[in-house]
């Protein structure tokens, strides 16, 4: 094989500029990508040797990710790194504080007290999490005494575990001195590979690289069989090698080893080359070689326990495979194939029969030494495995329930689902399953869904809660079946059927005795007001809330009381009793962190700060959702939901930018709520950006959820973002239909004000812009203002008190009103601009700046509407507000306003004000405004070419210019403003029109 690493210096620079960083306090995270052979591990191997003979030195741990059936062995290479730790005792772990030995111990007995060992608390949704931190806490101490460098192998095979942790890791390094390597196989990624969604979060992490190995050129391969065969090779040699290898390192080294003189038949495929090698090997090598492709990694004890090789025969094989270059031990004593290749090329020579017994001989020698040694989680995953591979059921059953409790214990959820569902899935095959698992099929099931809900698979945990309830007689177990339905209504509520997760709760309810004081009566009922108070029914909400607290209280569920305090807070606020609703959920929160359970902190942060933002302090509810997102994602993965509020408070405010950034990846997995809120977020930034079309995809998108959604604030969301698209591209019957539809389904039952002020405000803006265009077209605008008049009335009603946003859509819609009756009023623009303006919300303020402009120039103050005019086109471009820029330039050209001070950041200018001649108006040439005449009268080009005695051709040039001047795409638009600002085009005056 190759002495020196080839063609790579350029890669090994990169890594190095990377691991320069992570030793100046700017942790990193690199990924090697390359397709099989193309020298990942090997440039790992040389950048870490580099990295140990440093000046100074680095300090190297790391692991490879283990290819066992769906990636159920936990922590894989974690625990390969950390092993070497414990081992020498080095003396950083002593200093460790006690919690993170004692979460670490969980992984490497060794370490301290394991965390695993006590009993979990019912809801601790943050054990992973406190792994996850000692784990950073470890990190961190390394990094202090000299630069870490951590290395992942083989990502494409990681459990879900480790995708997590690295997930957690890319986060949460700040200043600490660890870079972090992973290496991969793109074409291991199909679709659905779990690793995608992963990749395409981290990679665009500004402390993220992505470094991909290319195949080598020609000459770096004449370089590498120069190397290899110690002078230059032939010319027929090198074309030959250039032709089967393609450039492939691994594959030249194998054709070479195949053929050294390269005259002989060179095999087809790299395959067929690894082969070649192996069945050179003695019968004792290849022997030892079939025990350890089927066990992956192993030790001398393990093969020997697991083979029928005596000690002097299996210690010449073990010094034959390692001389052949084809097994590698590490500083442990563990063997595994030097390429995963290899490894496969052995499995898959294995004759079905061999493959069995092997498997079953692996299971044997692993149960033994879990016997002695305890059966940590990785024993009990590989027993499973084993076990389940050679085909003995019953002895799969019993391993995978093991197993799973081994993920469990170490917090490896997704591993905990999968061992779980296996054992499910054999159940029906065993004879007495029950008797064999030992544990009920009832509370396999329940595991199971506990676990998937812990992975966020909340479709996986209603299937799994409804196949443990067929098993129930719920006149005989009541109380057992109402335990299953609490969290199946909580999974159907994450799913996005309200009303179903509604009912299901209330059968599980009648279940149980009233008046019961019990942990599943406090959990139903916290549930309950939850729901109603998310669905805008306060009033039941709060009092439901307040007899849950009492069971809670009296059951001592700390949970329960959390959660409906959390409910009761939110709608005390929302019923005008903001100081008690906020002292509400200020309780919650704190009993959220003290149980550090990270749903019902999300969820307390989450409202606590939408709670001081509908009281009008959008910036103090951005710094509380902000420390809710820090404080959570410290326990746990980035949380979107959080994320998604800071990106929304910080749209209100302004800070656009900011807010695309925190926005949740595109293709992280997202379902039912939390689907919604994103999309609809996402479509609020595209209207603010001016892009209908994304808009649009986005709204279609959301659709079918809404529809089977029952909380106001989608359905409010939804119906206000659908109706400015269809206003804006001239549908007002669309307009409408969305309004009335949402308006309908919130009004039904709910007392939430908030989005009915919303939606009615949109409404009567709707209105304004259908009388206008009644108007200019000479038709009745008496239907648009009877519309305009009852929704104007649902504001004012839904409005009352001193609610600051409430009052803002108020004061924009009463001015709106004054549009929808053809007398618009620019000192009510200016209020209602004060007013959001007053809210720091400086888009809305924008949108009502350009409607008091517009106000102004119909009332004849050029001044007044300069200004107006100026202050939103400022914000429009401070903003990146596309479409309201392109508003106010229209308004301004139609106007003649004049606004060339308006920098590139959007700063106020001084306004340079011109008025127009009065013979010219909108620069129009007297030909042109005989042209605008007949086109008002709705002519063709031919008939006005026919009328002016001028060509088709000109009478269509001059029509285009006409609209170009106006700032209008239409010619019923250059009717009506001209009709609206007063122009009448005969004569070519530009004063107001009387009533205008």
């Amino acid at each position: 094989m190759s002495t020196k690493v080839v063609g790579r210096e350029t890669e090994l620079a990169e890594l190095e500029a990377v691991l320069a960083d992570a030793s100046a306090g700017r942790p990193s995270i690199a990924f090697l990508a390359g397709e099989s052979g193309v020298g990942k591990s090997r440039l790992l191997s040389e950048f870490e040797r580099r990295a140990r003979a440093g000046d100074p030195p680095v300090r190297v741990i790391g692991g490879d990710c283990v290819e066992l059936g769906e990636g159920e062995l936990p922590y894989a290479p974690i625990v390969a790194a950390l092993r070497p730790l414990a081992r020498q005792h080095d003396e950083v772990l002593d200093g460790l504080p006690t919690a993170a030995r004692s979460e670490l111990g969980a992984l490497i007995p060794g370490l301290g007290g394991a965390a695993g060992s006590d009993p979990r608390p019912e809801g601790d949704d943050a054990a992973q999490a406190r792994v996850f931190e000692a784990l950073l806490t470890l990190f961190d101490a390394l990094g202090r005494e000299r630069t870490l460098l951590v290395s992942v192998e083989d990502i494409h095979w990681a459990d879900s575990s480790t995708r997590a942790f690295l997930a957690f890791l890319a986060r949460s390094l700040c200043n600490e001195r660890v870079m972090v390597v992973a290496s991969y196989r793109p074409d291991e990624l199909h679709r659905r590979h779990p690793l995608r969604p992963l990749l395409a979060e981290l990679e665009r992490n500004a402390s993220a690289r992505r470094i991909e190995l290319s195949p080598l050129n020609r000459g770096e391969l004449r370089e590498q069989l120069t190397d290899i065969l110690g002078g230059p090779p032939e010319r027929e040699l090198l074309d030959r090698m250039w032709a089967r290898s393609e450039g492939n390192p691994l594959f030249t080294e194998e054709l070479l080893a195949a053929s050294l003189d390269g005259r002989g038949a060179t095999p087809p495929t790299l395959r067929d080359a690894l082969m070649v090698r192996i069945e050179r090997l003695s019968e004792d090598a290849q022997e030892l070689l079939r025990v350890l492709a089927t066990g992956r990694r192993l030790d001398t004890s393990l093969i020997a326990d697991a083979s029928d090789l005596e000690p002097g025969a299996l210690r010449a094989a073990l010094r034959e495979v390692v001389a052949s270059h084809i097994v590698a031990a590490d500083e442990d004593g563990w063997y595994s194939f030097r390429h995963a290749l290899l490894r496969e090329v052995v499995a898959d020579d294995l004759l079905p029969g061999e493959r069995s017994e092997l498997h079953l001989a692996l299971a044997g020698a692993l149960e033994r030494r879990a016997a002695e040694q305890g059966d940590g989680a990785h024993l009990s995953a590989g027993i499973a495995h084993h076990y389940y591979a050679a085909g003995d059921q019953a002895a799969a059953l019993t391993a995978s329930v093991k197993a799973g409790k081994g993920a469990d214990a170490v917090h490896a959820h997704g591993e905990a689902a999968a061992q779980f569902e296996r054992a499910l899935d054999l159940w029906d095959r065993v004879p007495d399953a029950e008797e064999v698992a030992g544990i009920e099929q009832v509370e396999l099931y329940r595991l199971a869904a506990n676990e998937n809900a812990a992975e966020g698979d909340y479709a996986r945990q209603e299937h799994m809660l409804k196949k443990g309830l067929s098993l129930i007689d719920n006149d005989a177990e009541p109380r057992r079946a109402a335990m299953l339905m609490e969290p199946l209504a909580r999974a159907q509520w994450m799913l996005n059927r309200g009303n179903e997760a509604m009912e299901t709760a209330g059968r599980a309810l009648s279940m149980l005795p009233d008046n019961e004081p019990s942990t599943e009566r406090a959990r139903l009922l916290s549930w309950i007001a939850k729901a109603r108070m998310l669905q805008g029914r306060y009033v039941q909400s709060l009092e439901v809330a307040s007899e849950a607290i009492d069971v809670a209280i009296a059951a001592t569920d700390t949970l329960a009381e959390g959660r409906a305090r959390n409910a009761r807070g939110i709608s005390l606020v929302a019923l005008g009793e903001v100081e008690p609703g906020l002292a509400e959920l200020r309780d919650s929160l704190e009993l959220a962190r003290k149980r550090e359970n990270i749903a019902e902190m999300s969820s307390a942060y989450a409202n606590l700060a939408e709670s001081i933002n509908s009281s009008g302090h959008t910036r103090e509810a951005l710094a509380m959702v902000r420390e809710g997102l820090e404080a959570v994602t410290k326990l746990s993965r980035r949380n979107d939901w959080l994320s998604a509020m800071v990106a929304e408070l910080s749209w209100y405010l302004g800070e656009w930018d900011e807010a695309e950034r925190w926005m949740p990846a595109r293709d992280r997995r997202q379902v039912g709520t939390s689907l919604m809120a994103v999309l609809l977020l996402r479509t609020t930034i595209a209207l603010g950006r001016g892009d209908h079309v994304a808009a649009r995809e986005h709204l279609i998108a959301t659709g079918e959820h809404v529809a089977e959604s029952s909380e106001p604030q989608f359905l409010g969301a939804w119906g206000a973002l659908s109706a400015q698209l269809d206003l804006r591209e001239g549908d007002v019957e669309s307009a409408r239909r969305a309004i009335d539809e949402a308006l309908d389904r919130i009004e039904f039952c709910t007392e939430d004000a908030s989005r009915i002020v919303r939606l009615s405000a949109v409404g009567v803006a709707i209105e304004a812009d259908a009388a206008q265009r009644a108007r200019d077209l000479g038709e009745d605008p008496g239907p648009a203002l009877a519309r305009a008049e009852i929704m104007l009335a649902r504001v004012r009603a839904a409005a009352e008190g001193d609610r600051p946003i409430e009052a803002a859509y108020r004061a924009t819609a009463e001015a709106q009103w004054t549009r929808a009756e053809g007398n618009s009023v620019p000192l009510l623009w200016a209020t209602a601009a004060e007013a959001w303006e007053a809210l720091e919300w400086p888009y809305e303020a924008a949108l009502v700046r350009w409607r008091e402009a517009e106000a102004h120039l119909i009332d004849g103050d050029r001044a007044g509407a300069s200004a107006a005019a100026t202050a939103a086109l400022a914000t429009a471009r401070a903003l990146g507000a596309n479409w309201l820029e392109s508003e106010v330039h229209g308004l301004c050209a139609r106007g003649r306003l004049q606004l060339d001070g308006v920098d590139g950041d959007g700063a106020v200018p001084q306004v340079e004000q011109a008025e127009p001649a009065e013979e010219e108006p909108f620069g129009l040439t007297p030909r042109e405004r005989q042209v605008l005449t007949l086109v008002a009268e709705g002519r063709t080009n031919r008939e006005i070419g026919e009328s002016l005695f001028m060509a088709e051709k000109t009478a269509s040039v001059h029509v285009s210019r006409i609209l170009s001047k106006l700032g209008v795409r239409s010619r019923t638009e250059a009717a009506a403003v001209a009709h609206r600002l007063g122009l009448d085009a005969a004569s070519g005056t530009g004063r107001p029109a009387a009533g205008a």
